[in-house]
């Protein structure tokens, strides 16, 4: 199965067979066509009364197990628990967090918001502000930094959580419960993730997009993998 064939995500069950079948995908368009759960979902489900693309966020992240964030060009992506720890050991260049800092490619705003949030994951965002001191008047740049944290798989969204009113009824939208891979993953991930040389990984995952967008030009696929 590739991006190529006729296929419509019509349910929460067939996102989850996608993401365990494709391994990449994309939630929002991009620039490679067709290459998103965005051009492949029934329309009709966008912003509809029944749940959508939306809606199964969550569950599909607990159903299938996979890894979600916005791991490219700060958008939201799903990766497969089978790819996420070569994408991982790529983007983090064989390099743990504390590693990363110590050679002094991490700042110190990144490393203070990591630490707190791998002291507290799961957790949810308005939490992780409020402990950070991030809410209105206190630091700025927890969009930023977060999204940076996530680009790099230190950092995933391991589910979404609704707010409840007082008739116990579900309002709003997801709010976001942060992790990172080795909580959410435990030993599956942290046995993996550095087994291999970070270029061995990228060699894999660019063969992998290859075989998802054989229609897509190799520097786009550089584009999205390295991004």
């Amino acid at each position: 199965m590739n991006y190529a064939s006729d296929f419509m995500i019509r349910s929460e069950q067939d996102l989850v067979d996608a993401v365990e079948t494709l391994g990449i995908v994309p939630f929002f368009k991009n620039r490679i066509p067709g290459f998103s759960i965005e051009e492949h979902v029934d329309p009709k489900l966008w912003f509809s009364d029944e749940p959508g693309p939306w809606e199964w966020k969550g569950p599909v992240i607990r159903k299938s197990r996979c890894a979600y964030g916005k791991f490219s060009g700060g958008k939201a992506v799903y990766l497969s628990r089978r790819l996420f720890p070569d994408f991982a050991n790529f983007r983090r260049d064989g390099y743990d967090f504390d590693a990363r800092f110590d050679d002094g490619l991490a700042s110190f705003r990144d490393k203070e918001l990591f630490e707190l949030l791998d002291k507290k994951a799961p957790v949810l965002s308005g939490d992780l502000k409020k402990e950070g001191d991030y809410l209105k008047d206190g630091k700025k740049g927890f969009d930023t930094i977060i999204t940076r944290l996530q680009s790099q798989c230190y950092v995933l969204i391991s589910d979404f959580v609704y707010l409840r009113d007082r008739f116990g009824n579900t309002y709003g939208w997801g709010v976001a419960e942060y992790s990172t891979p080795e909580r959410f993953f435990g030993p599956r991930f942290r046995n993996r993730v550095y087994t291999k040389e970070p270029e061995e990984s990228y060699a894999l995952l660019q063969q992998r997009m290859k075989k998802l967008v054989p229609y897509a030009a190799p520097e786009e696929i550089e584009r999205f993998l390295k991004k």
